[in-house]
């Protein structure tokens, strides 16, 4: 996963190039024959493809056919490039229309709004966010997850703490199902062939009856989702205890 964090370049800049405002990115240097949608676009498509590691200005300048300094005339660095990039992404993220369903339905259509989001470009989740965003792509979908928990008789506060409870849970699910696709291509081995490869040598030096849970629990699991961890399962059964504990905020 990403070690990069969200907020991290000048806020100034950020903030301007968020949201487009003039002197987004430095005047000086080559004319321009870009934009900076397309650099933002080209940096998603390689953090898709590769990860938000091989994001660096000197390959997108390769991929654009530009050289490694024009590309400062779009962005002022990679640190305003990875908010622009993610502000793109919450800016393109599914919304659908929950206007009159149960409240548990349109939090359900916000958690599987941002657990595509993470499928689609799933170096999303890896980035730490405890400095926001704050562009127009994360305004409106914080505006469009607000509006789920509208009128059901939360404070203001609580709407807020509903929702990062909710999405702290589905990016969770998020890196852990992205954990599990980046082992199974590290290894070059699925679950099952992992399992058919390590569970002769672990038969040689577990003892089941001094983990007589683990042994019994672990065993079940493993047979019911054909793996030790199942991501749609995982997901599914999280979900909705998530909502029921929400169900004591929201009913009481």
């Amino acid at each position: 996963m990403s070690g990069e964090r969200s907020g991290a370049g000048d806020p100034a800049k950020t903030l301007r190039l968020l949201w487009r405002e003039p002197g987004a990115a430095p005047r000086r240097g080559p004319r321009q024959t870009l934009s900076i949608d397309a650099v933002v676009d080209a940096g998603t498509a390689v953090a898709d493809a590769e990860g938000l590691a091989a994001v660096s200005m000197r390959r997108l300048a390769t991929d654009l056919g530009v050289s490694t300094m024009t590309m400062y005339t779009y962005v002022p660095g990679k640190a305003e490039l990875v908010d622009a990039m993610l502000d793109a992404a919450y800016a393109r993220m599914p919304r659908p229309d929950t206007t009159g369903r149960p409240w548990r339905e349109r939090l359900t259509a916000v958690a599987d709004a941002n657990r595509a989001l993470c499928r689609t470009h799933p170096w999303v989740a890896g980035v730490h966010t405890a400095r926001p965003t704050l562009g127009p792509g994360a305004m409106a979908r914080y505006e469009y997850e607000l509006s789920a928990l509208d009128g059901l008789g939360l404070s203001d506060v609580e709407m807020d703490d509903a929702l990062t409870y909710l999405t702290g849970f589905v990016y969770g699910c998020a890196r852990a199902e992205a954990d599990a696709r980046a082992a199974a291509t590290d290894s070059a081995m699925n679950d099952e062939q992992w399992w058919a490869a390590n569970a002769p040598l672990l038969a040689k030096v577990f003892d089941a009856e001094a983990y007589p849970l683990a042994a019994r629990v672990g065993t079940a699991a493993g047979t019911a989702h054909g793996a030790a961890y199942d991501a749609d399962h995982a997901y599914t059964f999280g979900l909705a205890r998530v909502l029921d504990g929400l169900a004591a905020l929201v009913e009481r």
